[in-house]
Protein backbone atom coordinates (compact mmCIF):
# COMPACT_ATOMS: atom_id res chain seq x y z
CA UNK A 1 0.00 0.00 0.00
CA UNK A 2 1.36 3.36 -0.91
CA UNK A 3 1.59 6.39 1.20
CA UNK A 4 -1.11 8.06 -0.95
CA UNK A 5 -3.46 5.14 -0.38
CA UNK A 6 -2.85 5.40 3.37
CA UNK A 7 -3.61 9.13 3.33
CA UNK A 8 -6.80 8.54 1.25
CA UNK A 9 -7.86 5.85 3.72
CA UNK A 10 -7.33 8.19 6.68
CA UNK A 11 -9.29 10.95 4.90
CA UNK A 12 -12.14 8.52 4.19
CA UNK A 13 -12.11 7.41 7.83
CA UNK A 14 -12.17 11.06 8.97
CA UNK A 15 -15.06 11.83 6.59
CA UNK A 16 -16.94 8.78 7.80
CA UNK A 17 -16.31 9.73 11.42
CA UNK A 18 -17.43 13.35 10.74
CA UNK A 19 -20.60 11.99 9.08
CA UNK A 20 -21.27 9.80 12.14
CA UNK A 21 -20.85 12.83 14.41
CA UNK A 22 -23.30 14.75 12.20
CA UNK A 23 -25.81 11.86 12.30
CA UNK A 24 -25.39 11.51 16.07
CA UNK A 25 -26.20 15.22 16.44
CA UNK A 26 -29.30 14.84 14.27
CA UNK A 27 -30.30 11.79 16.27
CA UNK A 28 -29.90 13.68 19.56
CA UNK A 29 -32.01 16.52 18.20
CA UNK A 30 -34.68 14.11 16.99
CA UNK A 31 -34.72 12.22 20.29
CA UNK A 32 -35.00 15.40 22.37
CA UNK A 33 -37.75 16.67 20.04
CA UNK A 34 -39.68 13.38 20.43
CA UNK A 35 -39.28 13.48 24.21
CA UNK A 36 -40.37 17.12 24.37
CA UNK A 37 -43.38 16.39 22.19
CA UNK A 38 -44.26 13.38 24.35
CA UNK A 39 -44.06 15.51 27.49
CA UNK A 40 -46.16 18.22 25.85
CA UNK A 41 -48.82 15.69 24.87
CA UNK A 42 -48.81 14.23 28.39
CA UNK A 43 -49.13 17.68 29.95
CA UNK A 44 -51.85 18.57 27.46
CA UNK A 45 -53.81 15.42 28.34
CA UNK A 46 -53.33 16.02 32.07
CA UNK A 47 -54.36 19.67 31.73
CA UNK A 48 -57.45 18.66 29.78
CA UNK A 49 -58.29 16.03 32.41
CA UNK A 50 -57.80 18.56 35.22
CA UNK A 51 -59.99 21.08 33.38
CA UNK A 52 -62.75 18.48 32.99
CA UNK A 53 -62.50 17.59 36.69
CA UNK A 54 -62.77 21.27 37.63
CA UNK A 55 -65.84 21.68 35.42
CA UNK A 56 -67.52 18.71 37.13
CA UNK A 57 -66.61 20.05 40.59
CA UNK A 58 -67.82 23.54 39.67
CA UNK A 59 -71.10 22.14 38.38
CA UNK A 60 -71.63 20.25 41.64
CA UNK A 61 -70.91 23.35 43.73
CA UNK A 62 -73.23 25.42 41.55
CA UNK A 63 -76.05 22.91 42.04
CA UNK A 64 -75.50 22.82 45.81
CA UNK A 65 -75.43 26.62 45.96
CA UNK A 66 -78.64 26.91 43.92
CA UNK A 67 -80.35 24.41 46.23
CA UNK A 68 -79.27 26.39 49.30
CA UNK A 69 -80.41 29.68 47.78
CA UNK A 70 -83.78 28.17 46.85
CA UNK A 71 -84.26 26.93 50.43
CA UNK A 72 -83.21 30.33 51.76
CA UNK A 73 -85.62 32.09 49.37
CA UNK A 74 -88.45 29.78 50.47
CA UNK A 75 -87.70 30.45 54.14
CA UNK A 76 -87.50 34.19 53.56
CA UNK A 77 -90.77 34.11 51.63
CA UNK A 78 -92.46 32.14 54.42
CA UNK A 79 -91.12 34.52 57.09
CA UNK A 80 -92.38 37.48 55.06
CA UNK A 81 -95.82 35.86 54.78
CA UNK A 82 -95.98 35.25 58.54
CA UNK A 83 -94.81 38.80 59.29
CA UNK A 84 -97.46 40.16 56.94
CA UNK A 85 -100.19 38.04 58.55
CA UNK A 86 -99.12 39.25 61.98
CA UNK A 87 -99.02 42.81 60.72
CA UNK A 88 -95.37 43.22 61.63
CA UNK A 89 -94.42 44.65 58.25
CA UNK A 90 -96.79 47.60 58.24
CA UNK A 91 -96.67 48.64 61.87
CA UNK A 92 -93.72 48.68 64.22
CA UNK A 93 -93.64 45.91 66.81
CA UNK A 94 -93.84 48.42 69.70
CA UNK A 95 -96.89 50.08 68.19
CA UNK A 96 -98.52 46.68 67.63
CA UNK A 97 -97.88 45.73 71.29
CA UNK A 98 -99.46 49.02 72.41
CA UNK A 99 -102.52 48.37 70.23
CA UNK A 100 -102.88 44.84 71.58
CA UNK A 101 -102.45 46.09 75.17
CA UNK A 102 -105.19 48.67 74.59
CA UNK A 103 -107.52 45.98 73.22
CA UNK A 104 -106.79 43.75 76.23
CA UNK A 105 -107.51 46.65 78.58
CA UNK A 106 -110.81 47.31 76.76
CA UNK A 107 -111.76 43.63 76.97
CA UNK A 108 -110.84 43.55 80.66
CA UNK A 109 -113.08 46.58 81.31
CA UNK A 110 -115.92 44.98 79.33
CA UNK A 111 -115.60 41.73 81.31
CA UNK A 112 -115.50 43.67 84.60
CA UNK A 113 -118.69 45.57 83.65
CA UNK A 114 -120.44 42.34 82.74
CA UNK A 115 -119.34 40.75 85.99
CA UNK A 116 -120.59 43.77 87.97
CA UNK A 117 -124.13 43.52 86.60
Amino acid sequence: MTKLDTIKGKVNEAEEFARKIWLAGLGAYGKSFDEAQGRYEKISVEASKLFDELVVKGSKIETEAKDKFQVKDKVETRVAEVRKKLGLDSVSADQKVEELSAKIDALTDAVAKLAAK
